[in-house]
């Protein structure tokens, strides 16, 4: 007898649709798997014989052939456990021929007592199993909360093997689980940027950087608080909206880093990768490929401590993704693209002994050797860094100095960040409508002026004629780049939208300029 179940696969972090197909026919006893399996798959025959033996019903001894389709694209995992079980007991009447599995998809791997254990990109393989038109998904209960974070798919929590067959007969049915979306600690934190004592003009780069979602890069002697801002940066950036939420959960669902008991991931990530670190462990990669630190850190922050300290084959590697949004993997079974949109704060001490420019200690470094270090540091990837800010030594009394109402929290510097967006999106709405610009169906809404491309920089960066004249003697001045001229303007575009300005003045630009003024300190002659 022909039984066909369905289930699903992942490829990079998305999921696809699986058709399990079990042949069963009364022969000698043989039992195949087939369809481009891993060794994960093919073990399946062993965990599902003795899964089945001690759920209370007899291993059919018969001649099984199961087939995976698509059977020209490998299947990976140990998800495909529950599947294959429940064709194999379809097709020997274990389970009722009346019923439909066309609407139905099992994911989960099988403990040898029946118990359904928990699989990795649960997410993405129920969003797969949605788009395919299916309305059920059947899931380990450690996945079920994970998958309910779906539309338009019933998620049900499956503890083992007997409560499903009895589901599927009538028996005892069971409740699908609910789906919550409330963020009830999202915005909580243990930190806050209160507790960084003085660094105003530090603080004050934060908030630009927030605000435009720009890379920015802290410098000073170490005890300066470069850590606790990076640190602190989440608490400021606004809230991960659904969709959002959706896409950073499916890679850290995929990567198996989803905290245990999250269903969805409601803070924006914050990965600080060691400086020991190696490209592949940065960008992703493996002969399966897994998501890296920069798709890990996808829409929240990536901070690179000591960032002289890391390998130039890394920091080198983080240029393209930087630009681009998105890390593409070749292996030799396909091709695999993660995404990887993220701001990126590095911190650095000027020097090997961190005292260079110190007004308080002697640096012990000769000029050669400075200057050695600071050239571990790419003219191409320092390009790429929107603002740099350099942090002085903290004072005795701004360190002992008690809390005062003036102080800011989080919460105050979020706020303006977020009306910053929410200006930007109206002030873009705005002038694409008064330019007569309509926006194609495949291109990807602005989030931040970071994304700024040299076409919507034309569009929505307009400056004031004294702007402008600022800008060309900076340019001359400074031997800036074209990269480093856009990323002026970008930095500015954000400086007028925190001050709710629809044109850039020349106070915006002096600002951005002062924001990018230490090449010529560290990098230059």
């Amino acid at each position: 007898m022909l039984s066909t179940v369905y289930s699903a696969g992942l490829f990079g972090i998305d999921g696809f649709p699986v058709t399990v197909e079990v042949n069963a026919q009364n022969r000698l006893d043989y039992f195949e798997v087939v369809g481009l399996p891993d060794a994960a798959v093919k073990e399946a025959k062993e965990r599902v014989r003795t899964a089945c033996e001690n759920t209370g019903y007899p291993f059919p001894d018969c001649s099984l052939l199961i087939n995976l389709a698509p059977a020209d694209r490998r299947k990976e995992g140990s998800g495909f456990d529950a599947a294959i079980l429940t064709g194999i007991l379809s097709a020997v009447g274990v389970i009722r021929s009346a019923v439909s599995f066309k609407d139905k998809c099992f994911v989960g791997e099988l403990s040898l007592s029946g118990d359904f254990r928990p699989v990795r990109g649960t997410l993405s393989m129920c969003v797969a199993a949605r788009d395919a038109g299916m309305t059920e998904f059947y899931t380990s209960m450690e996945n079920a909360a994970e998958a309910a974070a779906v539309e338009g798919i019933s998620v049900y929590g499956v503890q083992n093997m007997r409560a499903l067959i009895d589901h599927l007969n009538g028996r005892r049915v069971l409740t699908p689980v609910s789906r919550t979306t409330a963020a009830s600690a999202a915005e909580i934190y243990d930190v806050d940027f209160s507790d960084v004592r003085g660094q105003t003009l530090a603080k004050r780069a934060m908030e630009i950087a927030a605000a435009g979602g720009h890379n920015i890069m802290l410098i000073g002697p170490p005890g300066t608080g470069k850590s606790m801002l990076a640190k602190r940066l989440p608490t400021i950036l606004p809230p991960l909206t659904f969709e959002e939420s959706i896409e950073t959960t499916k890679v850290h669902s995929v990567s198996g880093t989803l905290p245990e008991g999250t269903s969805l991931l409601r803070r924006r990530p914050f990965r600080s990768p060691h400086h020991t670190m190696s490209p592949v462990s940065l960008v992703g990669g493996g002969a399966n490929p897994l998501p890296g630190e920069v798709s890990l850190a996808h829409n929240g922050v990536l901070f690179l401590d000591e960032l002289p300290e890391f390998p130039k084959q890394v920091t080198d590697g983080l240029r393209q993704p930087i630009e681009d949004g998105k890390v593409t993997i070749t292996r030799a079974n396909g091709r695999v693209t993660f995404p990887c949109s993220f701001m990126m704060v590095a911190a650095m001490n000027p020097c090997r002994c961190g005292y260079f420019g110190d007004p308080t200690r002697k640096c012990t470094c000769k000029p050669e050797d400075v200057r050695r270090y600071m050239s571990r540091i790419s003219g191409p990837m320092l390009d790429r860094i929107d603002i740099q800010i350099e942090l002085p030594s903290v004072s005795y009394d701004e360190l002992t100095a008690k809390d005062s109402p003036t102080v800011e929290r989080s919460a105050d510097v979020r706020r303006r960040v977020c009306e910053a967006r929410a200006f930007a999106r109206e002030r873009m709405k705005a002038e694409d409508e008064a330019h007569g610009y309509e926006h194609s169906p495949a291109e990807k809404p602005l989030h931040c002026n970071a994304q700024l491309d040299p076409a919507s920089i034309r569009r929505y960066c307009i400056m004031t004629e004294e702007a402008g004249q600022l800008l060309r003697t900076a340019f001359d001045t400074l031997g800036l780049s074209a990269r480093g001229h856009d990323r002026i303007l970008r930095v500015a575009r954000t400086i007028a939208d925190l001050a709710k300005s629809r044109v850039i003045g020349a106070e915006h630009i002096a600002e951005a300029i002062q924001l990018r003024s230490l090449d010529r300190k560290y990098w230059g002659e």
